[in-house]
């Protein structure tokens, strides 16, 4: 993909400018990802590679009332351990990691921030966090991605999700060259070929339960990642894009 121009990342800015941005643009936007595994044919740095892109897409449709913060490229991943390469934080040092990162930003006069997460082991720290701020004079919004665009994907295998089709379909427009399409393989495909703990682990009602991504395949790869396409991964970046800025529209107007 060409990405936008025109981004206010404070990353870029001088202090003098972030002191003026505080006003004209009063959303911050903080991407999070992971350092963990995603089969044999995609980096490491997916899930944040993610949480970047649709991140400056947002903040080029909210035009200019919106920074992006430096990415956050730690998240909670130790259902991925078992692979070589994976760095996980555990959920109370990734909370606080956030909670301090906006508390300095709060503290230079930012009200409104929205997390982008592209990795979906941060949602239940992300929410948890959520409530701490609930009666303060912060709001705090946070957006996972693949979930909200998920009325979009369509043609997958029965079991599907990390390092599958529609994580890859997003890497084959944000990032190609982090793709190895010779390396990439299935995973696991059918509820069928789960272990018990591995099948009730994906369950949509009833307990929940957590396992590692190696005992559902040996690559912990869920889905067939070589029936992704760059067109439906644009699809789902800039709807989710979209969906996303939207929301942000209203926060903003409120």
């Amino acid at each position: 993909m060409t990405w936008p121009t025109g981004i206010f990342r404070l990353a870029e800015m001088t202090t003098d400018a972030a002191r003026d941005a505080v006003r004209t643009a009063p959303l911050v936007i903080i991407p999070v990802g992971a350092q963990e595994q995603h089969g044999g044919g995609m980096a490491m740095s997916t899930d944040t590679v993610r949480a970047v892109g649709v991140a400056d897409l947002v903040a080029e449709r909210l035009a200019g009332r919106a920074v992006v913060a430096p990415a956050l490229t730690y998240g909670v991943s130790p259902h991925h351990m078992a692979f070589a390469g994976t760095m996980t934080l555990s959920p109370a040092t990734f909370a606080a990691v956030v909670r301090e990162l906006v508390d300095s930003l709060y503290q230079h006069g930012w009200r409104r921030f929205l997390v982008v997460t592209g990795h979906g082991g941060n949602n239940a720290a992300l929410s948890v966090l959520a409530q701490e701020y609930v009666r303060s004079d912060l709001t705090f919004a946070w957006t996972p991605l693949t979930e909200i665009v998920s009325d979009l994907i369509t043609d997958v295998s029965e079991v599907h999700g990390h390092a599958g089709e529609a994580e890859t379909a997003q890497m084959l427009y944000l990032a190609p060259d982090l793709v190895h399409a010779e390396q990439l393989e299935p995973g696991a495909l059918t509820f069928d070929e789960l272990s018990t703990p591995a099948r009730l682990s994906r369950t949509k009602q009833g307990p929940r339960m957590s396992v590692g991504f190696d005992v559902y395949h040996k690559r912990g790869v869920l889905g067939d990642p070589r029936r992704a396409t760059a067109e439906q991964g644009r699809l789902l970046v800039e709807t989710a894009a979209d969906r996303i800025a939207a929301f942000a529209d209203e926060l903003l107007s409120a």
